[in-house]
């Protein structure tokens, strides 16, 4: 997308799901968006239209025969989501009649748009930053109402508050250090020296980690945690995974190796998403397709934020039981000592007790969850964090670059050198907001996005 040319020119995309439905809906974008439809538009002139009304009539073609009959918004600049014009027109929601009307709009002036490039428009006509622009993707993407809540508060800029602050308290030490360097004769300004600079620098890094270890919630709970079910062959981890989604998604069976690769599934537990991941029980084997499952299972734990791992409560400890705790003592786990309902011939502190075929502990297994995520206790302010894996990655990286700033004061650095890296956290922290950012960059970001977005 060449951004020298994106706000010349209009564009046009179908901004409801493809099918059919009760309505669709065309958006149309550009100075000319207003004009343009005009001209196929029978009803009221809506070059005379005023702003955020709507227009009954019909589309036209150009042997001046009715397309369908619509309602048409006009949302005149800078006052729609783009800054620009836009029109908004809703078809009935036939696949053929909606894709006639955008046939006919395309004939016009006006061009198909490119995925994402109607948020892309308002972010470089200043309307949003680019924290807002990803929460829109974030709110129609939202997995349950946490991540909602989240994505609403980045829309609504506070999520961006927080970069602000951070960057305006580097700014005054930037401004302060120039100031020092081309004003040394004036006195009104504080005296910028290592001494100063040192303590304010601590202060920010400590806010930095405070705001990186809080956006660890908010990430799981926009993301959803990686969570392995995992245990030797036939204990129940496949019962476990159809009993936690109430469906038969996994195979059971009483063979031992039914599961031979890793499942997965989405489940909300109290507002947060498991991304569960069922896998092939971890033993010895000379099939080499579960050799494949096995070696797969053993790689799904490294890589997973929660462990379940699942015991046969039923049956003494085996060897392959006692590697699995010995695989998972490090992880972030919950013991689960499956077959209640039989005799119990194993113990173990901490475990949630549960039965697959009775249901039972199945609850409690889920508060256990929550809990061990640390995420039971989350109020209203606790959700105002970074959620973006791009947003922290940079907060790590402008983090870096005020370490390189302490690092020089124990080096006895000049302040024109310190103001080197915290210039550059500055910038960094800027992009995240979208106020320093490279346009190919922008491009890519804004093509992820849903067309007609």
């Amino acid at each position: 997308m060449n951004q020298t040319n994106i706000l010349n020119d209009t564009i046009a995309a179908i901004a409801t799901p493809f099918g059919t439905g009760g309505i669709s809906v065309i958006r149309v974008s550009g100075s000319n968006a207003i004009k343009e439809i005009n001209k196929i538009f029978k009803g009221k002139d809506l070059t005379k239209a005023k702003s955020h009304t709507i227009n009954y009539g019909h589309i036209i073609n150009s042997e001046n025969e009715i397309i369908d009959e619509v309602m048409v918004s006009v949302f005149v600049a800078p006052r729609s989501f783009t800054a620009e014009n836009v029109i908004e027109i809703s078809t009935h929601g036939g696949i053929l009649v909606t894709e006639k009307v955008l046939e006919e709009i395309l004939s016009l002036d006006i061009r198909l748009a490119n995925p994402g490039e109607f948020s892309e428009r308002a972010y470089l006509n200043g309307r949003i930053d680019l924290v807002q622009a990803e929460s829109i993707m974030d709110i129609i993407t939202a997995k349950n109402e946490s991540a909602l809540k989240i994505a609403n508060l980045g829309l609504g800029k506070e999520t961006s508050k927080l970069i602000h602050n951070l960057r305006n308290k580097l700014l005054e030490i930037i401004a302060n250090i120039e100031v020092n360097i081309d004003y040394p004769e004036y006195d009104l300004v504080e005296r910028i020296t290592n001494e100063v600079i040192k303590p304010k620098t601590e202060e920010l890094i400590k806010e930095m980690e405070y705001l990186l270890l809080k956006s660890r919630n908010t990430r799981i709970i926009r993301e959803g945690v990686k969570t392995a079910i995992v245990g030797r062959p036939n204990v129940g981890k496949s019962s476990l995974l159809n009993t936690l989604l109430d469906e038969d998604k996994a195979i059971v069976t009483n063979i031992a190796g039914t599961t031979r690769d890793t499942l997965d599934a989405t489940l909300n537990i109290g507002n947060i998403t498991l991304n569960l991941i069922d896998t092939a029980g971890i033993r010895d084997t000379s099939d080499v397709v579960e050799q494949i499952g096995v070696k797969r299972s053993k790689k799904a734990i490294n890589e997973a934020e929660l462990i379940l791992l699942v015991l046969d409560v039923s049956e003494s400890l085996t060897k392959e039981d006692e590697l699995l705790l010995e695989l998972t003592k490090d992880k972030n786990r919950i013991i689960i000592l499956n077959k209640v309902d039989l005799d119990q011939k194993i113990k173990y502190e901490d475990a949630v007790l549960i039965s697959t075929l009775t249901k039972e502990g199945i609850k409690e297994l889920e508060d256990k969850i929550i809990d061990v995520l640390k995420l039971s206790n989350l109020k209203d302010s606790d959700f105002n964090y970074l959620s973006n894996i791009r947003h922290i990655q940079k907060v790590k990286e402008a983090k870096e670059s005020l370490k390189e700033v302490l690092e020089g004061i124990n080096n006895l650095m000049p302040i024109d050198i310190l103001a080197i890296d915290l210039t550059n956290s500055w910038n960094i922290l800027g992009e995240i907001i979208g106020s320093s950012y490279e346009g190919e960059l922008i491009d890519e970001l804004f093509s992820k996005f849903c067309l007609g977005k």
